[in-house]
């Protein structure tokens, strides 16, 4: 199992960790911590320290009920600090999350590594084919909705089976956009209950038959503190039980709040 990123493979047999660095003053969890070129740099430099193989930075906030920002503010907030990144640690892949075309082709120009899509090319027509022309691998998640209203009353006879059956469209129009390295991610908290992410959690397995690399993104979500009764600042030590668990079902890429507490959980069960 491996990713293709500037014409380096990228072994993810072993478990490989994704920091989230949320460029967003109004993110679930860091909104407005990291949104200086200066806290930046310093929260990049301990993700690097502390094991992360990729970054992830985020300008504009998907969480629910985000309200939707500019693609000119979005570029405003974004490119400043992914330049200074690159010139202070040229060394790292950076990863883009984004769901407009226009970011994404400014970000790959300029020497991020891969682009993570919420919409898996819904928003933005474009995305996709933007991608493929830049050769870059693409994290193509499962989202029903879009942030503002996806929480309202998400329903499905068979939440599994609908998300497989999404990758396996999604999957193909990506290749046909000249995408050659896919990653999938299910999607934990957007346009699902609880009740829901637990299922996907509890069937990641099952994912594996698409034969592509799998990436959980479930760090301080609510379906941690909200089942536990406590809030996100307190949902670490569920963040990584569940980490845990995904890596034991098939996870190849964890993205994470706190880097060095995901290594330790891929490097304890690669001991096993």
């Amino acid at each position: 199992m491996t990713i293709n990123i500037k014409g380096e493979l990228i072994d993810l047999s072993q478990p490989k960790i994704m920091g989230i660095l949320n460029l967003t003053p109004d993110s679930f969890f860091d909104g407005g911590k990291f949104n200086t070129i200066d806290r930046a740099l310093e929260q990049t430099e301990k993700m690097i320290a502390d094991g992360a193989d990729f970054i992830d930075l985020g300008a504009c906030s998907t969480r629910p009920g985000a309200p939707e920002i500019s693609e000119t503010e979005e570029q405003k907030r974004l490119f400043p600090v992914l330049e200074k990144l690159l010139e202070n640690f040229p060394e790292v892949y950076y990863s883009i999350d984004t769901y407009r075309a226009a970011v994404a082709e400014g970000a790959l120009s300029r020497g991020a590594a891969m682009i993570n899509d919420i919409s898996g090319g819904q928003f933005d027509p474009q995305m996709m084919q933007t991608v493929g022309r830049f050769n870059a691998p693409y994290v193509l998640m499962h989202i029903a909705g879009k942030p503002q209203e996806m929480q309202n009353n998400p329903q499905y006879e068979n939440v599994v089976q609908a998300v497989l059956k999404y990758f396996s469209g999604r999957i193909q129009l990506a290749y046909e956009a000249g995408i050659n390295d896919v990653v999938i991610d299910p999607g934990f908290g957007f346009g699902k209950t609880m009740d829901h992410n637990y299922e996907l959690l509890r069937h990641l397995d099952l994912f594996q038959s698409l034969e592509l690399p799998i990436l959980v993104g479930i760090s301080r979500k609510s379906m941690i503190y909200k089942k536990l009764g406590i809030t996100a600042e307190e949902a670490g030590n569920g963040t990584t039980v569940l980490n845990s668990l995904a890596i034991t079902k098939g996870a190849n890429i964890l993205r994470v709040h706190e880097v060095k507490e995901a290594k330790e959980c891929v490097l304890l069960l690669d001991a096993l």
